[in-house]
């Protein structure tokens, strides 16, 4: 049995920026500070919903830097790190252990995609370079690359190999996974609206979107998933859902940043190629957050 990294919340936080689209680190560390006094679990940085994809190699580095530094061991902070170069994963993920990262993030490869060898070399080439825990990241719907059951059985036999962050939607997979694996690898939710049924299968918590505006409601849906209050979970997540799913009208993290400027946190604009949501979009977006007090 491999120790947790963390239990409940863990915020998939946004990346904050200018208007000249320059990294804004001040509202960073108050996005931290927020999130981390309303209970967040842990703090995931240069993730897909911190535009990872579009920062340079210093930013990144710096980004990770900055949020282990302001989260100052108050909760794990864990670390984005894959690539679709393994040798380039390999030396980011040295780079964040080096600079303080508690945990690792990797997303499969993508766009030049790969076998299910492919995977597990390329998995476990990284985990062997480091000394710290790994959370695989299955999202096919970005990545175009699901990662088998039989290969996360065979990764969870890495020491440093942890966790999954499962965001494939197949509920019937993640089921499988647990039922394969056991205590040999933890799962997370990589969706916000299935955090009650994967935690009924064992999970530990979620990487989460909604944690960015919600964070303890987040935190308190997992907390009665740990409690086997279930009914109570089902019922906080289901008042939830019409904002969760407002949250994914559009590609992420374009609303989740759209519903913290509605906030008040003055996040900025999501860097080119993403673009603004349309004004009808951002309207029922908008509408959603009334409903729940989030605006007035």
């Amino acid at each position: 049995m491999k120790n947790t990294i963390f239990t409940g919340a863990g915020v998939a936080i946004v990346t904050p920026m200018f208007p000249d689209g320059s990294i804004n680190y001040e509202k960073l560390g108050e996005l931290i500070d927020f999130n981390i006094d309303n209970g967040t679990d842990a703090i995931v940085i240069c993730g897909t919903t911190g535009e990872s994809a579009t920062m340079t190699d210093e930013e990144h580095v710096e980004c990770i830097r900055y949020a282990v530094e302001k989260a100052n061991k108050r909760v794990p902070v864990i670390a984005g790190t894959g690539s679709n170069d393994t040798k380039y994963a390999v030396e980011l993920s040295k780079e964040a252990e080096k600079i303080g990262a508690d945990a690792l993030l990797l997303v499969t490869p993508y766009y030049n995609k790969t076998s299910q060898e492919g995977l597990i070399r390329h998995f476990t080439q990284i985990a062997d370079a480091v000394n710290i825990p790994i959370i695989l990241y299955n999202v096919p719907s970005r990545t175009g690359v699901n990662i088998s059951v039989d290969t996360i059985a065979k990764l969870a036999e890495h020491k440093n190999i942890c966790a999954v962050k499962e965001a494939s939607g197949n509920i019937s997979s993640i089921a499988k996974i647990a039922a394969v694996c056991g205590d040999k690898i933890d799962i997370y939710s990589g969706n916000d609206d299935q955090i009650v049924p994967i935690m009924a299968l064992g999970g530990k918590g979620v990487i989460s979107v909604l944690s960015n505006c919600m964070p303890f409601e987040t935190h308190e849906i997992c907390s009665l998933c740990l409690e086997n209050k279930y009914d109570e979970a089902r019922a906080k997540a289901l008042s939830l859902l019409d904002f969760t799913n407002k949250l994914f009208s559009d590609v992420n993290p374009i609303p989740v940043k759209q519903a913290l400027n509605f906030m008040g946190f003055e996040v900025g604009k999501c860097r080119l190629p993403l673009v603004d949501m349309s004004e009808s979009a951002a309207s029922s977006l908008r509408e959603s957050m009334v409903k729940l007090g989030l605006v007035k």
